[in-house]
């Protein structure tokens, strides 16, 4: 197992590990000022990610844009290790809960519509639900993990649903298991995430929308950012796909093992956290995402601003946020915004800097922790 990263092992202790990897470099527009050294090829940002990778504690891809061009884009370790197919820098990844982003995205273009409301209640959209839920939960309540929808966690065992085998099984069987399940706190009362939420936000898009949640993101989402390369896979089609990245989890004595092959490996984690993409993919959302090309310029603001106050995280701020699907974080003064994603075999983070015009997007097919990645990438841009 890997030590323990300090702040001051990120920010200090920068060993010449080896650079032996993908490298994409583009060099920015005459019209933007270089960017810092510490930020590009053999900085010290690349040094330390291939010092984590040298230590077998990341697996991925990173890449670093200013002004929407890549300054840095870096792969390490194996894609699949059975195949000894190494990790590239287009190689597809699972987002995990970075899919919440598209997910609130796409309520947000329903309500620029007119199609739902903010303070909608469940039962405004979705029938069967309890009352306690269908008149009292809010899509507000949903997207701000504040709605007290979802089952408790659970020990050991094997979860359900890992008998669906199609989108809409998962879709259709998640949403049974919570018209079964009592509310766990009176809505609006406190924050506790919550996947089932995104989920049951999923399916009032469907049901605004008139097609499938899928179908929706794909058209209204990743094909007006250009993303060509993004998807919801199922893990049949994981399995098959030489592109697409196999999550390594950690097991109990410290071993990794590859969690599309486990037999508790779900079909997918659907509008909660089933989508894949790949770094430029990222980079083309964030663009998209802050230029208004998906949405208008006041919904953006609307959806990526702060809402519920978080508790401090292993990362520093000054004060952390959670919008409608995407984190909020200032530190050094600076505002950032996105979200995180993991899971079993998975680490990630999407960073965009709105008022620096830079982003930053690290994906990794361990769930090793990259918050020593993110802490010296914050530390480095805001400076």
């Amino acid at each position: 197992m890997t030590r323990p990263t300090t702040r001051r092992t990120v920010l200090g202790a920068l060993g010449a590990a080896s650079l032996a990897s993908t490298t994409l470099m583009i060099t920015p527009g005459a019209a933007n000022a270089a960017p810092p050294k510490d930020l590009r090829r053999r900085g010290a940002y690349d040094r330390f990610v291939a010092q984590r990778a040298a230590q077998d504690a990341f697996s991925g891809t990173v890449l670093i844009a200013h002004h929407g061009q890549p300054v840095l884009a870096r792969s390490h370790g194996m894609a699949n290790k059975d195949q000894s197919n190494p990790n590239r820098s287009d190689t597809v990844f699972w987002l995990a809960s970075i899919t919440k982003t598209f997910t609130a995205l796409a309520i947000a273009q329903l309500a620029q519509l007119g199609r739902l409301a903010f303070h909608d209640t469940v039962g405004a959209h979705i029938d069967g639900f309890p009352t306690e839920v269908a008149s009292t939960v809010t899509v507000h309540q949903l997207l701000t993990h504040t709605s007290g929808v979802g089952r408790p966690a659970v020990g050991g065992g094997t979860p359900p649903g890992l008998d669906w085998n199609s989108f809409d099984e998962v879709m259709d069987g998640t949403l049974t298991l919570l018209r079964q399940t009592p509310l766990q706190f009176a809505p609006g009362t406190r924050y506790a995430y919550s996947n089932d939420g995104f989920f049951l936000l999923g399916a009032i898009v469907a049901r605004a929308a008139g097609q499938s949640y899928f179908d929706y993101i794909r058209q209204h989402v990743f094909a007006p950012a250009g993303m060509t390369r993004t998807d919801f896979y199922s893990r049949p089609q994981v399995l098959a796909n030489n592109a697409i990245a196999r999550p390594y989890w950690t097991q109990r004595d410290g071993t990794r093992a590859d969690f599309a092959t486990s037999p508790y490996a779900p079909f997918s984690t659907g509008p909660a956290g089933g989508a894949y993409s790949t770094v430029t993919d990222l980079l083309a959302f964030a663009g998209a995402l802050t230029t208004g090309k998906l949405l208008n310029p006041a919904f953006v603001d609307l959806i990526t601003s702060g809402k519920q106050a978080l508790p401090p995280s292993q990362l520093p701020s000054q004060a952390e946020f959670y919008g409608y699907g995407y984190l909020n974080a200032i530190l050094n003064n600076r505002r950032i915004l996105g979200h995180s994603g993991s899971g079993p075999g998975a680490a990630n983070r999407l960073d965009i800097y709105p008022d620096l015009n830079w982003v930053s997007i690290v994906l990794s097919n361990y769930d090793t922790t990259i918050d020593p990645i993110v802490e010296l990438e914050r530390e480095l841009i805001t400076r």
